[in-house]
C-alpha cells in the first residue's frame, strides 16, 4: 500500500473524534482563493492557470522548525526544490523544467517574484519567508505577464502590507541542536495617509555534524545563524497608491556538507553503519551571504485607467567555500592515505560574488472596468551587473593555500513591452490572450588569474556576447460550465534568453542558444459542496526546442551548456481542500509528470567516481560519452503527492486543541543528464506533526512540532567527478513554539 494512503488512514480516528465536537452555528465554508495570477486580484477559479496557493496556518506550519526555502518542495503540485549550497543557492523545478546549473551566473526557468520584483540572481531566491500574505505557484510558461526566465512558470511571495489596522505578531520556537525560531512584525497607522510595518526574523541552529578525522580542528558542520529584516511605508490617496519596501539577509554558517562514497557502488543504497552526524574530511568549509535590496511601487487611478509603476533595486554579496571531495588524504596525483574510502584527488573550491547589482523598472497601464473587455500593458527594463570569483584550495598543505582564481563578468540588460486582454464572448465564456516582445543581451568575459593545477593555465580575457529577441504569447479560454464549476484550455509560449558560462578552471566558455517552449493544457476549477471543498484539475503536455542543460562534473569536473533538440512533458496536476466536519480540514495534491530527453545525437561526459552507466555509450575525442536520448530530465520526479490534516477539538468559543500534520511525497530522481543507478535518488516521504492550543479567539497558540518524523535520510544531490560523494536531505527535529498576535 502507498506510504501517503497509510498515513491518512492512520489520522481517520482524528477526524471522527473532532466530528463530535460542537458544531458552529452557521456551517463552515472555505473563503474564496484570491490570487495574482494575472497581476491583478481575482477569484483563482476564473483564473486560466494552473495555480496553487500556500497561506496562513499551512505556511506557518510547514516553517516551523527555521527551514529555508525549500521546505516548500513538494508541498504543491509538480514543484521541487534543492541545492547543492545550502540555504544559501535554491534552484527549482516546475513540470520537471529547471537547472541544475551551480554557477553563480545560472539563469532559471521557474522565475521567482518577490513583492512584484523578479529575483534574478540565485542568491537572492533563498530569501527566508515571514510575515507573508501568502505563496502561489503558477504552472507552465508565464511569459507574457511576467516575463523573462517563465517557461517553465513562477514562484511569486507577497509580503503583509502595511494598514492603517494595527496589528502585528511575535513567534519564538526552540527545537533539536538548539535550533531558535524567530519572528515578528507590526504595523499600523502612522497619519490617516501614511502606515507601516516593519518585519523581522532570526534563525539559528548548531553545528551538529562532527569531524572524525583524525587531528581535524574542532570545527562543527550544518550550523547557521541567519538574520533579515524588512520595513514597508504605504501612502494612500485619493488617486495614487504608493508603497516602499527596504529588506535585508545576513547567512553565515556551514556550507552543503558533501560526504564521500556513502553510496554502495551499483546502487543508490547508503554504505553499512553510515551515520549522518559524522563526516571526515580535510578542508574548510563556511558560507557567507548578505543580500539587501528596495522596491518602490507606485499607482495612479487615472479614473478609466489605472497606471503602475514599479521599480526595484537588488544587491548581493557572498563566498562559499567547501570540500568538494568529502573526504581526506588524497594527493594531487591520486596517491595517498585515503579516507573515508577512496578519494583519486584532492577537491576543495569556492564560489564568491563579490559584486552584484540589478535594477528593474516596470510601467503598466491597466483598463478599470470597462465592461466586456478588460485589458492591460507595459514595458519593462532589466539590468544586472555581476562578478563571479572562481577559488580553487589545497587541502593537503597546512592552511589550505590558494592554488587557483578564475574570474566571470557579465552585464546583462533586457527589455520588453507586453500586451494582455480578456474579452467576455457572452455571460459564460471569456478568451484571454497576451503577446510580450523580448529583447535581451549579454556581454560576458572570463580569465584566469591563477592556474589550478593540472588545470588551465593563466589566459584570457574569453570574451562572449549574445544579442537576441523573441515573442512570447498565450491564448485562453475560460468556460462556466455551473456557478460553481469553470473550465479552461490554454496554448501558451515561453523563452528564455541564451546562457554563457566559463568554469575556466577546468575547462572554456560555454553557451546555450535560446530555449523555447509551446504549452498546452486543459482543467477544471470547481468549488463543491457549498463552498465547502475546492477542486482544481488539469492535464498538459509541453514540447521543448533547444532546452538549456548543463553538463556537470565527469572525470574534468567541467560545467559545460548545451541545448537538446527538443524535450516532451505531459502529466496531470490536483489540488483539493475541504472541510470534512466543520473542524477538520483536509488539503490533497498531486501531481504526474512524466518527461523525455529527444536528442539522438545528445552526449554528455560521464562520472569520473566509480558509477554504474546504464545508458549507450560512445567515445569522443578518446573520452566516453553517455547518450542521453530517452533519458528523463534530471531533478524531475514523476509523481508528487502532499497532504495536510487539521482536526480542532473546540474548548469553547474562544479556544481549542488541535492536531496538524502534514506529508510529502516525491518519488525517485536523477541527479544527472545521464542515468546510474548511483546517481538516482531514491524516492522520499517526509512528514510533520503539530500538537496545539490556541485561545482568546487566535491571539495565542502554543503547540509542539516534529519536522521528518520518521528520521528518513535521503541522498538528494551528489558530486560526480571524484567518488561517490552525496548529501542529505534535512535530520528529524523536534520542537516548542509560541506565539502570540495583536
Amino acid at each position: 500500500m502507498h506510504p501517503l494512503v497509510v498515513a491518512l488512514a492512520a489520522l481517520l480516528p482524528l477526524t471522527a473524534a473532532a466530528q463530535d465536537a460542537p458544531a458552529t452555528k452557521d456551517p463552515v465554508a472555505l473563503d474564496t482563493l484570491q490570487v495574482t495570477a494575472q497581476r491583478r486580484v481575482e477569484n483563482a477559479k476564473d483564473v486560466p492557470v494552473s495555480i496553487s496557493a500556500i497561506q496562513g496556518e499551512k505556511l506557518d506550519v510547514l516553517g516551523s522548525a527555521g527551514d529555508d526555502i525549500r521546505f516548500l518542495s513538494a508541498r504543491v503540485p509538480s514543484l521541487n526544490i534543492e541545492s547543492s549550497y545550502g540555504r544559501a543557492f535554491p534552484r527549482f523545478y516546475i513540470r520537471g523544467l529547471g537547472n541544475t546549473d551551480f554557477d553563480l551566473n545560472a539563469s532559471q526557468p521557474v522565475s521567482l517574484v518577490y513583492d512584484d520584483v523578479v529575483q534574478e540572481s540565485p542568491l537572492l531566491k533563498g530569501f527566508p519567508l515571514f510575515d507573508l500574505a501568502g505563496v502561489e505557484v503558477l504552472r507552465g510558461p508565464q511569459g507574457t505577464l511576467f516575463g523573462r526566465n517563465t517557461p517553465a512558470g513562477v514562484v511569486k511571495f507577497d509580503s503583509a502590507r502595511p494598514s492603517q489596522d494595527a496589528d502585528g505578531y511575535i513567534k519564538v520556537a526552540y527545537g533539536s541542536y538548539n535550533t531558535w525560531n524567530t519572528q515578528g512584525a507590526y504595523g499600523g497607522p502612522l497619519t490617516d495617509r501614511w502606515s507601516a510595518r516593519v518585519s523581522a526574523l532570526y534563525q539559528r541552529r548548531d553545528d551538529w555534524v562532527t569531524n572524525t578525522r583524525q587531528g581535524a580542528p574542532a570545527q562543527g558542520f550544518e550550523g547557521y545563524d541567519e538574520a533579515a529584516a524588512r520595513v514597508q511605508f504605504l501612502y494612500e490617496g485619493d488617486d495614487v497608491e504608493a508603497l516602499f519596501n527596504l529588506h535585508k539577509r545576513k547567512l553565515n554558517g556551514t556550507a552543503r556538507l558533501f560526504r564521500a562514497n556513502i553510496l554502495k557502488p551499483g546502487t543508490n543504497q547508503l554504505v553499512e553503519n553510515f551515520d549522518r552526524d559524522e563526516v571526515s574530511t580535510d578542508g574548510q568549509n563556511f558560507s557567507d551571504l548578505e543580500t539587501w535590496g528596495g522596491s518602490a511601487r507606485l499607482k495612479w487611478d487615472l479614473g478609466r485607467v489605472t497606471l503602475h509603476s514599479i521599480t526595484g533595486y537588488e544587491t548581493a554579496e557572498s563566498l562559499n567555500h567547501g570540500d568538494i571531495d568529502g573526504g581526506y588524504g588524497a594527493s594531487f596525483l591520486g596517491a595517498g592515505n585515503y579516507g573515508p574510502g577512496n578519494i583519486p584527488f584532492a577537491s576543495e573550491s569556492a564560489d564568491g560574488l563579490p559584486h552584484h547589482r540589478q535594477w528593474t523598472q516596470e510601467f503598466r497601464v491597466e483598463s478599470n472596468e470597462w465592461g466586456r473587455f478588460d485589458w492591460q500593458a507595459g514595458v519593462f527594463y532589466f539590468d544586472e551587473d555581476v562578478t563571479i570569483d572562481s577559488f580553487n584550495y589545497d587541502s593537503l598543505t597546512p592552511g589550505n593555500p590558494q592554488t587557483g582564481h578564475a574570474v566571470q563578468q557579465q552585464r546583462n540588460k533586457a527589455w520588453a513591452a507586453f500586451a494582455s486582454g480578456d474579452f467576455d464572448v457572452t455571460e459564460r465564456f471569456k478568451l484571454r490572450g497576451g503577446v510580450r516582445y523580448t529583447q535581451d543581451k549579454k556581454d560576458f568575459s572570463a580569465s584566469v588569474l591563477q592556474a589550478v593545477p593540472f588545470g588551465t593555465p593563466v589566459s584570457g580575457p574569453y570574451i562572449a556576447k549574445t544579442d537576441v529577441n523573441d515573442v512570447s504569447w498565450d491564448l485562453s479560454g475560460v468556460y462556466q460550465i455551473t456557478d460553481n464549476l469553470n473550465a479552461y484550455a490554454s496554448v501558451a509560449k515561453g523563452f528564455r534568453a541564451p546562457s554563457i558560462q566559463g568554469r575556466l578552471a577546468f575547462g572554456g566558455v560555454s553557451q546555450a542558444d535560446s530555449e523555447k517552449v509551446i504549452s498546452y493544457e486543459a482543467g477544471i476549477k470547481a468549488d463543491l459542496f457549498d463552498r465547502r471543498a475546492r477542486l482544481g484539475f488539469n492535464v498538459f503536455r509541453y514540447n521543448v526546442d533547444g532546452q538549456q542543460l548543463i553538463a556537470v562534473g565527469g572525470t574534468n569536473n567541467t560545467a559545460t551548456l548545451l541545448n537538446a533538440d527538443k524535450t516532451l512533458g505531459q502529466g496531470a496536476e490536483l489540488d483539493f481542500e475541504a472541510y470534512l466536519t466543520d473542524h477538520v480540514l483536509l488539503t490533497l495534491g498531486s501531481s504526474y509528470n512524466d518527461t523525455e530527453i529527444k536528442d539522438k545525437d545528445l552526449a554528455v561526459a560521464i562520472c569520473g567516481g566509480g558509477c554504474t552507466i546504464t545508458d549507450p555509450t560512445t567515445v569522443i575525442d578518446g573520452g566516453t560519452y553517455a547518450l542521453v536520448n530517452g533519458n528523463p530530465l534530471p531533478q524531475a520526479p514523476k509523481w508528487i503527492h502532499n497532504l495536510t490534516l487539521r482536526a480542532g477539538f473546540p474548548v469553547n468559543d474562544a479556544s481549542e486543541f488541535y492536531v496538524y500534520t502534514d506529508w510529502a511525497y516525491r518519488s525517485d530522481v536523477n541527479f544527472f543528464l545521464y542515468e546510474s543507478p548511483e546517481f538516482r535518488s531514491r524516492s522520499s516521504l517526509e512528514g510533520g506533526l503539530r500538537l496545539g492550543y490556541n485561545w482568546d479567539y487566535g491571539q495565542y497558540d502554543v503547540a509542539v512540532y516534529g519536522r521528518n518524523l520518521t528520521d528518513q535520510v535521503r541522498v538528494v544531490g551528489a558530486i560526480d567527478f571524484n567518488n561517490l560523494t552525496g548529501f542529505l536531505n534535512e535530520p528529524r527535529t523536534f520542537g516548542l513554539e509560541f506565539t502570540a498576535k495583536f
